[in-house]
């Protein structure tokens, strides 16, 4: 976190934040509408709202032990919250955190609350070790997830289960894509190199930055050499793989990295859907970077009648709405936001579109259905019961991806893949 300005400041905009997103709001929504300031400001607040998100278990275990007047005032719990993850991962003195803490309550309006914030955290410095023993003898407190999430990927990964939930609470990698129509991989690395950007390849066209970078400090990004993509959403092009002259349709387009990354691969025909309006600024917005066409509309792609005009394509790209399990360190808030019921809703929304979409593709053509969840719900679910009752759907084989599943790491998120061919007339 940036020390350019008071940690009471930070805190105290850190925690309005995270009450709205604890009341129920989403995180990108909150920031939008001004939940923190501009420029390093911003920076310090959402590093501060993010890392409370992905703690989130632990401290919330340990204010319920703390708190034993009752529960409190929404931001005073937010405001105790982001101090806790200021104290449990000591990037301050202790006591630093604790005084910043209590002026803080002046700017959320809470003056009267400075002696049980004080009280609070002292209590939480006093009695550290059993508060945090105590904590972890739960699965919540533990790995930090609610337990429907946690029993979901148990069940559904036995075997790397753990791994997948300490992944999520990560910092997430910040990779590059290489235009490799305007520049190779090798000649983008000798230029991060020349701007002192610590890089390594990790993808056929992917690049990882040792550290993250804003854009414009990036060589090449303004000519369209390089996007910012994590190295799993890479795949999708490449399995989809167009060819020129070919009709693509990405359907669920937006922000329009993978819209990109099919039209650097192939001069082909693509149409780039979504159902927001407000998002399609930023599909074309990235294809006019790159020096790329597409044809981008609003439509609800399961809406055949609302866009299509009856010519089939040769490719499909069905990268579905879903629980965005293995995005979540991207967007912690979807942890705490996302109900077990969702997973279902989630799952007739995407058998809807399948269904929807296979009837646009021409036969003898490949449609690749996406996710970015790790939860089988979302996926190996639905894509068989797509391929039991589509008997013209033949699901093909992705090496080196084991049951479609590409489990979040290190070097890129969580993702699932799926491609079925059509059957030819």
């Amino acid at each position: 976190m940036t020390l350019s300005r008071p940690l009471a400041e930070t805190l105290a905009a850190a925690s309005r934040v995270v009450s709205r997103v604890i009341a129920g709001r989403s995180l990108g929504t909150v920031l939008a509408e001004g939940g923190a300031e501009e420029g390093h400001g911003r920076a310090a607040v959402a590093d501060a709202v993010y890392g409370t998100l992905r703690d989130y278990g632990a401290p919330d275990a340990i204010i319920a032990a703390l708190a034993r007047r009752g529960t409190p005032d929404p931001e005073l719990r937010a405001l105790l919250l982001c101090s806790l993850h200021e104290l449990r991962h000591a990037r301050r003195a202790p006591h630093v955190v604790v005084d910043q803490a209590v002026l803080a309550c002046g700017r959320l309006g809470h003056t009267r609350a400075r002696g049980f914030v004080n009280a609070t955290l002292r209590g939480y410095l006093r009695e550290r070790e059993i508060l945090e023993r105590n904590a972890a003898r739960s699965e919540v407190g533990r790995f930090g997830y609610p337990q429907w999430w946690i029993d979901r990927a148990r069940a559904g990964h036995p075997q790397a289960w753990q791994a997948v939930l300490a992944a999520g609470n990560t910092h997430p990698p910040m990779t590059l894509r290489v235009n490799r129509r305007r520049v190779s991989v090798g000649s983008m690395l000798a230029k991060l190199g020349a701007a002192d950007i610590d890089a390594r390849q990790v993808g056929d066209s992917a690049i990882r930055l040792a550290k993250a970078r804003a854009v414009e400090a990036i060589p090449g990004f303004p000519a369209g050499e390089v996007s910012v993509q994590d190295a799993g959403a890479q795949l999708a092009a490449a399995l989809l793989a167009p060819r020129d002259r070919m009709r693509v349709l990405d359907a669920c387009a937006a922000p329009g990295g993978k819209t990109g990354h099919l039209a650097e691969l192939a001069d082909a025909t693509l149409v780039a859907l979504d159902r927001d309006p407000q998002r399609l600024g930023a599909i074309t917005a990235n294809l006019a970077r790159l020096g790329c066409d597409a044809e981008v509309r609003a439509a609800d792609a399961a809406d055949l009648d609302a866009w299509w005009d009856g010519r089939p394509f040769d490719r499909v790209l069905a990268d579905v709405p879903c629980s965005a399990s293995g995005v979540v360190r991207r967007h912690p808030d979807i942890k705490w936001l996302r109900r077990a019921s969702d997973l279902r809703e989630f799952a007739r929304a995407q058998a809807r579109l399948l269904d929807a979409l296979w009837q646009v593709l021409a036969p003898g053509g490949k449609l690749l259905y996406a996710t970015c969840s790790v939860f089988p719900e979302e996926n190996q679910s639905v894509t068989a019961a797509f391929a039991a009752r589509r008997a013209d759907a033949r699901q093909l084989d992705l090496p080196g991806l084991a049951g479609g599943q590409l489990l979040p790491d290190d070097d890129h998120d969580g993702f699932f893949y799926a491609l079925f061919e059509k059957a030819r007339a």
